[in-house]
């Protein structure tokens, strides 16, 4: 089918499509210039309502070319004095626009978008919120103008907001951002569907590529997609005083639409459990769970690098003397909670209440830099090495089991590989030297031995269909706690 498609159906398809974008490029461009704040503030003028309505019919044959040919709508749309902001979930696909374009709501997107040829002035016409993940004062203005739009009475457009913050596949619900519900107003909450026999079209971060997402869609005859509009959520007092509580709250009930679990992986876990990084992290790492219990602590990844330095040293000048969880306490200078209960009894290998907080400067040094692997390791070298600047194999098998999460690695042919005269010991200038030369050295020396059907990890495995996914539901926090206790046992 999809080389008989591609040869017919495909390029009749993706040249009505392209027409179609192109055609609305130069309404979406005259009726964005000049156009300021006060003005959208307004109601709509007569030319804006027309270009309005052609956009949107424009928008609708796009969407047909592409083998759309009825988009399902259940429930109504809530009025924009109703419910200032909808909350649209799973976020799966730039599929995910269909809701947008029938709409023409405004949208929290990537800053980047706007300089995408064509579809970035379109992006501009409907006036979006846009954010830099880089830029952390851009969040913090990004959330405000949010609160701002919300609570301007219906004189903006609608706010549509994909709170997961990045594509999944749909099998579960990550962790919402809080951003939509800071402002404390009423969301619609509104859940996608795409009921097709075939799956074409999720676009993570693994998989088929955009091009072939695009392709295999435009190949299948029709394609299906399904837009509810669910009752608008009223948030109580509580909910208002707390935007996490009150996401949470919201993705339950959308999660209940959709018939899926729900996860406490964000964004930020996706980016760790991804990560381009030399070590890259099996699906049963316990890391996963170290950074959830990083952020209950308060402290945030992203800005943990400042104080990374402070930590290592203080594991430097300890050497190999290992703390019980008093000492964990005073170190991280947190009292004691369940919480750090939890991430002491990750590092507690020998169940005898001590921990050797080297490991614990390994991790956090994963979680705050996933990609820069050589960088943790050369921390690590610093941490384990001998007066001579040398580890052994036990040092550098305790290194990348802490580094990968995993309860058991064996390290003997990397060390061999890298150990050319037979030492015993290397240095980290042999291991950078040996990781120039062998980029993939994580794939020819570790990953062929341990992640195979085969392997001997005794870490039970948390991955479900797409690798980070697990069902954290609520309903099943009596059972979860006992599992994820002892991760590097």
């Amino acid at each position: 089918q999809i080389a008989f498609m591609t040869l017919t159906l495909f390029p009749i398809r993706l040249f009505f499509a392209a027409f179609m974008m192109l055609l609305a490029w130069p309404f979406a461009f005259i009726a964005s210039m000049g156009s300021d704040e006060q003005e959208l503030e307004k109601p709509l003028s007569w030319w804006r309502k027309v270009v309005d309505i052609l956009l949107k019919a424009i928008m609708r044959m796009m969407w047909l070319a592409g083998g759309f040919h009825w988009i399902n709508v259940k429930g109504r749309r809530a009025l924009p004095a109703e419910a200032a902001i909808l909350t649209v979930a799973p976020h799966s696909s730039y599929f995910d626009a269909i809701p947008v374009t029938m709409t023409f709501a405004s949208i929290v997107m990537k800053a980047e978008s706007k300089d995408i040829p064509v579809w970035g002035t379109l992006i501009r016409y409907i006036r979006p919120v846009f954010v830099s993940r880089a830029d952390q004062d851009s969040r913090r203005k990004t959330v405000e103008e949010i609160k701002r739009r919300a609570q301007s009475g219906g004189k903006w457009p609608q706010i549509m907001i994909f709170p997961e913050g990045t594509c999944t596949n749909r099998s579960c619900l990550i962790t919402f951002k809080p951003g939509a519900f800071i402002p404390g107003l009423p969301v619609q909450p509104v859940v996608l569907r795409y009921p097709n026999k075939l799956d074409t079209i999720t676009w993570t971060w693994q998989g088929p590529g955009a091009f072939e997402i695009l392709w295999l869609t435009l190949c299948q005859f029709h394609n299906s997609v399904e837009i509810e509009f669910l009752p608008v959520y009223i948030p109580s007092e509580e909910e208002r005083k707390n935007p996490v509580l009150y996401a949470n709250n919201v993705r339950r009930v959308m999660a209940e639409a959709l018939g899926v679990p729900v996860t406490d992986y964000t964004f930020e876990d996706c980016q760790l459990a991804l990560a381009e990084g030399q070590l890259r992290l099996p699906s049963d790492t316990c890391l996963l769970e170290f950074a959830k219990l990083v952020r209950s602590l308060g402290l945030k990844p992203e800005t943990l690098e400042d104080d990374l330095d402070k930590y290592a040293a203080s594991a430097m000048k300890m050497k190999k003397e290992k703390i019980d969880l008093k000492e964990f306490s005073a170190y991280l200078e947190f009292p004691v909670s369940q919480t750090l209960e939890s991430m002491f009894a990750l590092f507690d290998e020998n169940e005898d209440g001590v921990i050797d907080i080297r490991e614990f400067v390994i991790a956090l040094s994963v979680v705050c830099k996933p990609s820069k692997t050589l960088e943790t390791i050369q921390l690590a070298f610093q941490l384990y090495q001998s007066e001579g600047g040398t580890v052994t194999e036990e040092d550098l098998t305790c290194i990348l089991k802490t580094a990968m999460g995993v309860s058991q690695i064996d390290v003997t042919h990397l060390f061999r590989a890298v150990d050319e005269e037979e030492k015993g010991k290397i240095t980290y200038d042999d291991f950078y030297t040996f990781a120039v030369l062998h980029p993939h050295f994580a794939e020819d020396y570790l990953y062929a031995d341990q992640m195979g059907a085969e392997s001997g990890l005794e870490t039970s495995s948390l991955s479900a269909p797409n690798g980070i996914c697990t069902d954290f539901s609520p309903d099943n926090n009596g059972d979860r706690r006992k599992p994820l206790q002892k991760k590097l046992n």
